[in-house]
């Protein structure tokens, strides 16, 4: 049978945007409508619809997973595993990725107009949760015309979207991947989020969220709320591999304050390249989304009951340096989804790279996404 001929319809390419009416009923009682979802689509839907893969995914993420970013101009984050010849390729898969609600990229977020205002929402947006962001891409299938996934992948943020993917939508997952994730955020992970969100709220040019008009962003505030989240990203090996102590381009210390240290002058450039392409409001809605995140808490408090429903097949991955999501966080779902009932495969993998793992080079990593959507066991 041949595919379907998607060339002419405009919902499917790259760098795609729709508004869709809405409403989508969010957790915490308010609605958010009409809803805008920025999203990108490589590959071709199948005569029967059965090929999709979605791809949810981190904190600081976008759709761009295989395409150059529009404003850095760096291959798309995901480029190790999604592309031709890669594990997730769109000779064989209907790839989509999509900008979660609260981000900036082109999703409905703090940086949105309000309609009924014509003003930016900045911190009148409302508070969201990983499950809304998951029903906002379920709205988003449906305008694509798919029914069913035949899988959905994602790591960290994505890997909790991914999970609660078959926990809302049952019916509609054959395959989940979750890497170095989450069934909940711990008190740490939390802590390390406020210390981010208190640094932008210090920052004189947040102003309470509004500071849209003007252009005078918060930057000082956001790029210590990333050098502070970098750090939980790598691990201590890692760290000192690179650059141990080493000074930063001179012989001796300064005696001051300026960046003595390799590590520090990493962590600042980190900090000040990421408040160029990321706004401020939308990483406090995305972290407080993050910290809420709780699957058992949203099930009676039960795990294994939040997949009794599902049919899914799940694979858990998880990195033995990654002490932001340790193995011992993905061991527990992988007990919740066996005491329900559920497959599933687990495998930790050995890198040095910390919780950033996922995203760098990783054989092992591209193996077992490869086996387990060819045979749905990793």
């Amino acid at each position: 049978m041949a595919s379907l001929s998607m060339t002419d319809d405009s919902r499917f390419g790259l760098r795609r945007q729709v508004r869709l009416a809405g409403p989508l009923p969010l957790d915490s009682g308010a609605a958010l409508g009409p809803v805008d979802i920025a999203y990108e689509t490589y590959g071709t839907l199948n005569p029967d619809r059965s090929n999709a893969i979605l791809i949810c995914h981190a904190l600081t993420g976008d759709q761009y997973v295989a395409s150059d970013h529009p404003v850095t101009g760096k291959p798309g984050w995901w480029w190790r595993l999604v592309g031709e010849g890669k594990p997730v390729d769109p000779a064989r898969h209907f790839i989509i990725c999509a900008n979660v609600v609260g981000s900036c990229m082109g999703s409905s977020g703090p940086a949105s107009l309000d309609v009924a205002t014509g003003l930016p929402f900045a911190m009148r947006f409302p508070v969201l949760t990983i499950a809304d962001m998951v029903r906002a891409q379920a709205m988003l299938l449906d305008h694509l015309g798919v029914d069913r996934l035949y899988a959905v992948i994602g790591g960290s943020m994505g890997g909790m979207q991914a999970l609660t993917w078959p926990t809302l939508f049952a019916d509609r997952v054959e395959r989940c991947i979750v890497i170095a994730s989450t069934a909940r955020h711990s008190a740490q992970n939390i802590a390390f989020h406020e210390v981010g969100r208190q640094a932008i709220m210090a920052d004189p040019n947040w102003r309470g969220g509004d500071y849209y008009a003007d252009g005078q962003v918060p930057s000082a505030g956001l790029a210590v709320a990333r050098m502070a989240a970098h750090i939980t990203y790598l691990s201590e090996a890692g760290l000192t591999e690179k650059f141990g102590r080493r000074l930063q381009g001179r012989d001796a210390k300064t005696f001051g304050f300026d960046a003595d240290f390799q590590v520090e002058s990493y962590l600042r450039h980190q900090g000040l390249s990421f408040v160029e392409r990321f706004d401020a409001n939308s990483y406090l809605y995305i972290t407080r989304a993050m910290d809420y995140y709780d699957i058992a808490e949203d099930h009676g408090g039960s795990l294994a009951m939040a997949f009794t429903a599902s049919k899914a097949r799940f694979c858990l991955v998880s990195f033995d340096t990654d002490w932001l999501y340790p193995t011992a966080e993905s061991r527990i779902i992988v007990h919740a989804l066996n005491a329900g009932g559920a497959q599933a495969s687990f495998v930790e993998l050995s890198s040095p790279f910390g919780h950033d793992a996922f995203l760098l080079e990783c054989p092992e990593l591209n193996r077992v996404v490869d086996g387990f959507l060819k045979g749905g066991r990793a």
